[in-house]
Parts: C-alpha cells; sequence; structure tokens
C-alpha cells in the first residue's frame, strides 16, 4: 500500500495531500530510511517514524487496513512502539 494512503486510512492526517506532503518534505522514515516518495509501498512489518504535532510517533504495521475506518478500527492495524524502551 503507497505510503500517502496508508497514513491517511491509519487517521493520521486528514488527507492523501497532507500525507503527500509530510512524505515530501521528507519528514517519515521506515524502517530507519527517509521515504521520499509517496509511491514507496508499505507493508505488515514495517517500522514508521512519523513526526506528528510536537512528538514522534513510531509505529510497527500490523497489518494493512482496507479503508479509512473508524478511529478504532485503524488502531487496531498498528501497533505504538515506546522510542524510550
Amino acid at each position: 500500500m503507497r505510503i500517502d494512503r496508508l497514513l491517511c486510512y491509519l487517521r493520521f492526517v486528514r488527507t492523501r495531500s497532507a500525507a503527500h506532503r509530510l512524505v515530501e518534505e521528507g519528514h517519515i522514515r521506515r524502517n530507519g530510511e527517509r521515504v521520499t516518495r509517496c509511491s514507496r509501498d508499505i507493508g505488515a512489518g514495517d517500522i514508521l517514524t512519523l513526526p506528528l504535532g510536537e512528538r514522534v510517533r513510531l509505529i510497527e504495521i500490523i497489518t494493512l487496513p482496507e479503508r479509512r475506518g473508524p478511529p478504532r478500527e485503524a488502531q487496531a492495524c498498528y501497533r505504538e512502539l515506546d522510542p524510550n524502551g
């Protein structure tokens, strides 16, 4: 799944264009490597570093969502990792 679609489906951003901006600005990392293209595929098991607001979130993708559903459905698709642990 494309990273811009994934970020929107998982409700980290409201629109794909907002996700596109994050990627284009070089703020997203996949498994430690900077993501520079929205067409970059993301799969289960990948670890994403996302700077959102005042925090940086580290998440592991458990499964790919099929749609942009309710927040509970989106949260079931990833696991938040503690960057300090």
